[in-house]
C-alpha cells in the first residue's frame, strides 16, 4: 500500500493511575491544540473521581516506595532516565508543538528535562546527610535527626513548561519517598501523558506517580481539601486559586509549596504560577520541602563526676 493511501494511526491518550491507563471516569475529553491553534489530540478531562481514585493509588503504593532503600529509589529513577532517552524524538516533537518551538529548541529542553531527571537521582541516597545528623545534646543522651517522605503529595505542574517544569516539580517528590498525584499542564498535557507511559514500562511501581489531565482548577479543589492528602505544590495555580487553595489545604495541615517560595527566578508576567526560566539551577529546596524530620533519642548512661559511664 502506498503511503498515499495509508490512513494515519491517531493516539489516544489516557490518564495514568495506579499503574494502569483509564479512561477519564466522567468520559469526557477535550481538545488539545499546538501554539498556532492546530488540533493535536484529544486529552482525558479528569473528574473528581479520578482524582479521589488516584489518592487512594497513591496512597497505597507509599508503604512500599518510602520503605525502599534510597540507593533502590535512585536505580529506579535512573532507569526512567533511560526510557526518556529511548523516547527522546517522541518528546521533543511534543514539546515543540505544546510550546511553539523550534525542533532545535525543544531538543535542548527535552534533553535538560532528561539531565535533571538524572541530578534529581543521584540525590536520593545523599539528602539525608544533607539534612539529618547527629545533634548535640547536655545530657547523656544520642540525638539523631533524620528526613522522612511526608506522604501522598498533590503537584499542580507548570502551565507552560510542559515538560522541563513537570520533572523539575515532579523528580524531587518521589526521589525523597513521597508518592504524587500529579495535575498536568491544562493546555500542554501531552508530554505529562507519555511521560505516564514511560514510567509504566520502567521499574516504578504503579501509584507511585498518578497523572491527570484536565481543567487545574476543577481537579486541584478536591485535592486540596482531600484529607488523605499530606501536601500539595501549588506550581502551577495562579495567585487567585493558589490563595483558595491554600486555605482549602489548612483543614488537615498540609504541607504547602507557595509558588513566591518556589521560584528562584522572575516570574512570568503573563501568571499562571510558571517561573519565567525553569533552566536556572534547581537547588534542594524542592527536595527538602516534602521532608519531615525524625528526633530520635537514646540514652548513653549515667553522666557522673568522673564523665560518662556506659
Amino acid at each position: 500500500m502506498s503511503e498515499q493511501n495509508r490512513l494515519s494511526v491517531f493516539k489516544t491518550y489516557k490518564l495514568y493511575v495506579g499503574g494502569k491507563f483509564p479512561r477519564s471516569e466522567s468520559g469526557r475529553v477535550y481538545e488539545v491544540s499546538d501554539s498556532k491553534g492546530q488540533w493535536l489530540a484529544n486529552a482525558p478531562q479528569s473528574s473528581r473521581k479520578d482524582a479521589r481514585d488516584a489518592v487512594v493509588a497513591a496512597r497505597k503504593a507509599f508503604g512500599g516506595w518510602s520503605g525502599a532503600t534510597a540507593y533502590n529509589r535512585g536505580q529506579v529513577l535512573y532507569r526512567v532516565a533511560e526510557m526518556l532517552e529511548g523516547r527522546r524524538d517522541q518528546f521533543v516533537r511534543e514539546v515543540a508543538a505544546a510550546e511553539g518551538l523550534s525542533k532545535s529548541k525543544a531538543a535542548a529542553v527535552v534533553d535538560a528535562a532528561i539531565d535533571r531527571w538524572v541530578w534529581y537521582a543521584g540525590w536520593t541516597d545523599k539528602i539525608g546527610q544533607i539534612v539529618g545528623g547527629a545533634n548535640p545534646v547536655a545530657g547523656p543522651y544520642l540525638n539523631l535527626s533524620t528526613p522522612e517522605p511526608t506522604g501522598v503529595v498533590a503537584v499542580l505542574a507548570p502551565q507552560k513548561s510542559s515538560f522541563l517544569g513537570l520533572v523539575s516539580v515532579l523528580a524531587p517528590v518521589i526521589a525523597t519517598g513521597n508518592t504524587a498525584v500529579v495535575v498536568a499542564s491544562a493546555d500542554a498535557p501531552l508530554p505529562a501523558l507519555s511521560l505516564g507511559e514511560v514510567l509504566a514500562t520502567s521499574d516504578v511501581p504503579g501509584g507511585v506517580v498518578n497523572i491527570l489531565s484536565g481543567v487545574t482548577a476543577e481537579l486541584a479543589a478536591p485535592l486540596a481539601a482531600h484529607q488523605d492528602v499530606n501536601a500539595i505544590d501549588l506550581t502551577g495555580a495562579d495567585a487567585a486559586l493558589a490563595k483558595e487553595l491554600e486555605i482549602a489545604a489548612a483543614d488537615n495541615l498540609k504541607r504547602v509549596l507557595r509558588p513566591s517560595v518556589a521560584r528562584h527566578a522572575p516570574v512570568d508576567p503573563d501568571g499562571g504560577g510558571d517561573p519565567a526560566d525553569w533552566t536556572a539551577s534547581p537547588g534542594t529546596h524542592r527536595l527538602t520541602a516534602f521532608l519531615e524530620t525524625k528526633t530520635v533519642w537514646h540514652p548513653t548512661g549515667a553522666l557522673g563526676a568522673s564523665g560518662s559511664s556506659y
